[in-house]
């Protein structure tokens, strides 16, 4: 097997409720399985890491009907078995990391924003020159990434995410903790978006964010530009 270009930090959540509901939730599996698939075949590697460790749960609704991608990488039993073992943030190394990507799903509206361990790690990688992404729901895990000199990671940086209009189309706006566009622009991010579940990509500098589950392919050609350039 060839050397790695280097290392990427899959962020996958570790929540499987849909708030009150009593409906299951967890990754939507689009918005790991592409970005996956284009930074491997541009030639880095992946380790898999989740709030809690351990199993990573999978919105059902993201199961269904996979496309090709999809299907390939739920169908690998090699790649299946380390969703079923991920690490815990607190035993990372943030220098043995080129680049960290936080993928969606609405588990990660309830787990992503608290994990000070993951926060610690992003802003680690980030100052070290190394590239941040995040697709649709990922971007809570930036919400409250803070830099050494004590600024947010976001702000004043355009992002892009799942959109109010969005969540209102799901009926999902009044089972969020939150709305993560109105959160990110809180934070003094300058929030962009398109037409609902169309594809957007947004990359300002070395922090890549999409806005729905059509943008995550998008999502990894932009961190592997950004990882290139970057000398990763």
């Amino acid at each position: 097997m060839a050397t790695p270009k280097g290392r990427i930090l899959f962020v996958l959540t570790s929540h499987d409720r849909l708030g009150d509901t009593g409906k299951s939730t967890g990754a939507f599996l689009s918005e790991v399985a592409h970005p996956y698939d284009v930074l491997t075949r541009a030639g880095y590697a992946v380790d898999f890491v989740s709030p809690r460790g351990g199993e990573v749960p999978f919105d059902p609704g993201s199961l269904q009907e996979p496309d090709e991608v999809s299907r390939a990488f739920w169908e690998d039993e090699a790649i299946r078995a380390r969703l079923r073992a991920t690490t815990t943030p607190d035993v990372l190394d943030a220098g043995d990391y080129d680049g960290v990507f936080y993928a969606g799903g609405h588990g990660t509206m309830w787990d992503f924003p608290d994990s000070e361990a993951l926060q610690r790690v992003t802003a680690a990688v980030y100052e070290a020159g190394g590239v941040i992404g995040a697709v649709c729901h990922g971007p809570a895990g930036l919400l409250n990434v803070t830099l050494s000199d004590g600024s947010a990671l976001v702000a004043g940086r355009e992002v892009s995410a799942f959109t109010t209009e969005e969540e209102k189309a799901v009926e999902l706006d009044r089972v969020v903790p939150f709305l993560l566009d109105q959160a990110l622009q809180e934070r003094g991010a300058r929030h962009t978006k398109a037409s609902p579940f169309q594809p957007h990509i947004v990359r300002d500098g070395r922090l890549v964010t999409g806005q729905n589950p059509p943008s995550a392919t998008g999502v990894g050609e932009a961190m592997v530009a950004a990882l290139e350039e970057a000398g990763r």
